[in-house]
């Protein structure tokens, strides 16, 4: 199966200017030497195949399992950036499918893009809660037909800031688990189109003064999506800035309003977001317990209405862990593929595809040309908030 990293140029002479400006960072990160590039010919055009090495770090990763090679490498992901910008580099080059790219500035994007998720991710701090409607009043408003909006004359950048990155102190908004990560993955599109693409940009702030997208018109527009339960990804294969899914087994607390699953991006260093308690990210570990101990944590209100006591759920994920059969029993059962949408059966919580952003710089941005496709159909349905 063809794995790795595929650049497409014109012509060898540009093979060879994208192949220095590659090199150029490698070599300020010193990991020039786990990378092979090579040129292979294409009718009308040259590909410029990266991987990394037989040797070495590539032996970190067996069976693409990435989670433990930032601890074996001693790679502090969460304090250095440069050891970050390291984790993605070698993990998206141990790619166990072919990741196609048009230049070699959209493949520095991409890594720019990822890193700028990991560290907004990081950032945020939200209340759980998928009734209340409230962003920041001095450059948000909502309507059912718009979602939230910005009030004209309000950036987009320091608004989904101001939403979900509150100052020490300051107000946590609540969404559910599912719109956090579009803002996430929204503002650091928008970041990285301020400084290599500020016609998109301008693009975005139209669009969010207008109406909100979300759900499957957001996934259109920013992200792509790779792998299937016909053909997972390695379950353990993660790059940072990767967004994912943990599915619920269990099918009564899956009925749940917000419980069907759990978004959240892979941080690097073998841990995931965790925008409650962004102090306390997830492990592989941890993050399967917690959707295991939802089922225990299902109670009905006075209004007959199905609850979830997250605080009991969080006794139980600790009392699991300071019981080691109990605990390996649990994560037996939830290290496993998911089911098939609608099924309940033998099935874990691990999902079968990553979902990451589109490319940005023009001429090849998917973003900017799918976004002014879509204007003119926006008698979309109304906007959950």
């Amino acid at each position: 199966m063809d794995s790795g990293i595929c650049i497409r140029f014109p012509a060898a002479s540009d093979s060879a200017v994208g192949r220095a400006l590659l090199c150029t960072e490698w070599e300020r990160l010193g990991i020039e030497s786990e990378v092979v590039c090579r040129e292979q010919g294409l009718p009308g055009a040259v590909c410029l195949r990266l991987h990394l090495a037989a040797q070495g770090v590539l032996e970190r990763m067996p069976g693409h399992d990435t989670l433990g090679l930032a601890e074996s490498l001693k790679l502090d992901v969460r304090r250095n950036e440069d050891d970050l910008l390291r984790e993605i580099w070698l993990t998206l080059l141990n790619s166990p499918v072919l990741l196609e790219f048009p230049s070699a500035e959209e493949l520095l994007a991409a890594v720019s893009m990822r890193r700028r998720i990991v560290k907004n991710a990081s950032r945020t701090r939200l209340n759980f809660d998928l009734e209340a409607i409230e962003r920041p009043k001095d450059c948000w408003r909502y309507s059912k037909e718009t979602g939230f909006v910005l009030i004209p004359g309000s950036p987009l950048i320091s608004s989904l800031k101001k939403a979900c990155q509150p100052e020490e102190g300051g107000q946590w908004y609540s969404f559910s688990c599912y719109r956090a990560t579009e803002y996430v993955v929204l503002l650091s599109v928008a970041e990285e189109a301020q400084m290599s693409h500020p016609e998109l940009l301008n693009e975005l702030q139209c669009q969010w003064e207008r109406k909100a997208l979300t759900a499957d018109p957001f996934q259109d527009v920013f992200l792509h999506e790779q792998g299937n339960l016909e053909e997972p990804f390695p379950m353990h294969y993660y790059v940072p800035g990767d967004r994912v899914w943990f599915r619920n087994p269990d099918s009564h607390s899956s009925d749940v309003p917000g419980f069907e699953g759990s978004w959240v991006f892979y941080l690097g260093g073998g841990m995931f977001a965790n925008f409650w308690k962004s102090d306390r990210p997830f492990s592989l570990l941890t993050k399967c317990l917690e959707v295991y101990h939802w089922r225990d944590g299902v109670f009905k209100n006075e209004r007959g209405v199905l609850q979830m006591d997250e605080a009991r759920v969080e006794e139980l994920v600790s009392q699991t862990l300071a019981e080691p059969a109990v605990c390996a029993r649990i994560y037996e059962r939830m290290h496993r593929l998911r089911d098939a949408r609608g099924i309940y059966a033998e099935g874990g919580c691990m999902d079968a595809s990553r979902e990451w952003p589109r490319f940005i710089l023009p001429p090849h941005s998917d973003m900017i040309r799918i976004l002014r496709a879509s204007q003119p159909h926006e008698d979309l349905p109304p906007v959950h908030p």
